[in-house]
């Protein structure tokens, strides 16, 4: 059969998630204990984040990073309630976390010369 024999698959994608298996998890310490960390896409969206392997999270996160092992549907089932429905497995960029400012916010501000307003 030749490929222009082929029916045309409308739907390139598989229409089942194909488990990742055991991920490395960053998380944080909470009051509750550990808390899995949540990230935010180039775009704004939030994602669980997962890694394959403890090479790959320390290569992005470093090595302070603490982690915990999840199958890739208990990582869904823990950010599901949270409205967290994507999950980015071995993201190979991240930015650092933003520093508190210290700065007073608003800044004032001065102004030189007023203009007067006309009535």
């Amino acid at each position: 059969m030749s490929p222009l024999d082929r029916p045309e698959d409308p739907d390139p994608e598989p229409s089942e998630r194909i488990p990742a298996g055991l991920l490395y998890v960053p998380v944080r310490s909470g009051p509750a204990g550990c808390t899995a960390r949540f990230f935010r896409t180039p775009l704004g969206g939030r994602t669980a984040v997962g890694f394959t392997s403890a090479a790959k999270l320390t290569a992005t996160l470093g090595t302070e990073q603490a982690c915990i092992r999840l199958s890739e549907p208990a990582l869904r089932a823990l950010a599901a309630p949270l409205g967290v429905s994507a999950l980015t497995v071995d993201p190979q960029l991240s930015a650092p976390a933003a520093a508190p400012s210290t700065d007073p916010w608003p800044h004032p501000v001065a102004i030189a010369h007023p203009t007067p307003l006309i009535g």
